[in-house]
């Protein structure tokens, strides 16, 4: 009683995480579509290295080409809508009860997240094209909480259920 007690727990436990993080990205994607100005200009100055120290060494990596910068943002929210997608389908096989298929979608969908925020925002962003020197266009912060919360659940969703990860009815 008490592993069918703990398995149906931590099933519920990745199933409610996994919906909690799909409804963040779908938000985070509604937004920018809905609102596509302001996260544009985000984007816009981060690949502008407008607001950043001005090092020549540095200012070569600076992307100025509007259609470019719009290609990325684009980019980015299909991203973005691609991976609330991939999670709501996890959250609906954890619902399912179909534990590998949902731990194998789940997982997809997390790191889609995790590369966005990770490679995209706090790697490329932060480091290649400098955010972190900018005070007005900071995205670091922000960026450091989607990718540790996604982590967060990734984890969760690849603890052992004891069951294999075979579909059961608990």
């Amino acid at each position: 009683m008490a592993t069918t007690t703990s398995r149906s727990a931590l099933s519920l436990t990745a199933t409610l995480l996994t919906a909690t993080v799909a409804l963040y990205m779908a938000l985070v994607a509604f937004g920018n579509i809905t609102d596509f100005g302001t996260n544009q200009q985000f984007v816009q100055h981060v690949l502008a290295m407008d607001t950043t120290f001005k090092d020549d060494d540095l200012m070569w990596r600076a992307i100025t080409s509007k259609g470019l910068q719009d290609a990325a943002y684009v980019a980015i929210i299909v991203w973005e809508t691609v991976a609330a997608l991939v999670l709501l389908y996890g959250t609906w096989l954890w619902v399912r009860r179909d534990h590998a298929g949902a731990r194998r979608i789940s997982t997809y969908g997390l790191l889609m997240v995790m590369l966005l925020f990770g490679a995209g925002f706090i790697a490329i962003g932060g480091e290649w094209f400098s955010m972190w020197q900018s005070g007005d266009w900071n995205g670091l912060d922000a960026a450091t909480r989607a990718f540790v919360f996604s982590g967060v659940v990734l984890l969760v969703v690849n603890l052992p259920l004891g069951d294999a990860g075979t579909r059961s009815a608990s």
